[in-house]
């Protein structure tokens, strides 16, 4: 059975920060990903500690996040169709790694769900049925 998106499951705020760190050690490294956060970040533990708040809040009901992460990545304006499976596929694999299969499968679920609407938000509303892009 999936877990539900919007389930709580056991998890710490010292483990979501450590699967933060290790997803942004891999951003680094990866040939995609890497240059897009590069165009952006230059002061990773901030960037880090901010997307740390933003998982707290989603998962543990945390008050303490403050950003608009679709707005964010609109007005990025290099964030394309195709980064958003190597994003939740990295994403996917240090949470495998780091946590217990529940944690991991629970949190996919909602990385998944968020990679969804970003990409919805972000890249599709920009295209026409059959990936066509608006060029007006």
């Amino acid at each position: 059975m999936t877990p539900s998106p919007l389930a709580k499951f056991d998890i710490t705020r010292p483990e979501i920060e450590r699967v933060v760190a290790r997803f942004y050690s891999g951003v680094r490294a990866h040939p995609v990903l890497g240059p897009v956060f590069a165009a952006h970040v230059t002061d990773w533990p901030p960037h880090e500690a901010k997307i740390a708040r933003f998982w707290a809040n989603a998962i543990l009901g945390e008050r303490d996040y403050d950003g608009n992460p679709m707005v964010k990545h609109m007005q990025a304006g290099n964030v394309r169709p195709g980064m958003f499976e190597p994003w939740l596929k990295l994403f996917d694999s240090v949470l495998a790694e780091e946590l217990t299969e529940d944690q991991a499968a629970h949190w996919s679920v909602l990385a998944h769900r968020i990679g969804r609407s970003l990409r919805a938000g972000v890249v599709d509303r920009d295209m026409l049925p059959g990936g066509i892009p608006k060029l007006r």
